[in-house]
């Protein structure tokens, strides 16, 4: 039986939270589990192909020459793993955001997409 798909609910538009979200993303991805991340409000800047209105998003450069993986690597693994991106359509309207900001391949939908998409998996927010 293929283990239940986890949730990741972004909410958060500083770096720090951006980063680990798509850490635990890709990590369970990798792990094969099926994976739904879902940004709303401040975390939709995440989703978008420029990042850098996120706050503390200087922090990348910094943890990069430390040997972490950026943001733009842990997005492009998401990607790669197929790892199903949602915004909110209220977050982005919330935030002033253009869905087509977003990178290629990332929804707009609500929350009950959301849920519907996660079913009875675990959810973590960040």
């Amino acid at each position: 039986m293929p283990p239940e798909p986890l949730g990741v609910l972004l909410l958060s538009g500083a770096h720090d939270r951006a980063h680990y979200a798509f850490v635990v993303a890709s990590g369970a991805a990798a792990l094969g589990r099926r994976v739904v991340l879902f940004a709303s409000n401040g975390g939709c800047h995440a989703l978008c192909r420029n990042w850098s209105s996120l706050s503390d998003a200087g922090r990348d450069a910094v943890i990069q020459a430390r040997g972490v993986a950026g943001l733009d690597v842990l997005r492009d693994a998401c990607l790669d793993m197929q790892v199903r991106m949602i915004a909110c359509e209220a977050g982005l309207r919330a935030e002033a955001l253009d869905p087509g900001l977003l990178l290629p391949g990332v929804e707009t939908a609500g929350i009950a997409t959301f849920l519907e998409a996660v079913g009875t998996g675990r959810i973590i927010t960040i």
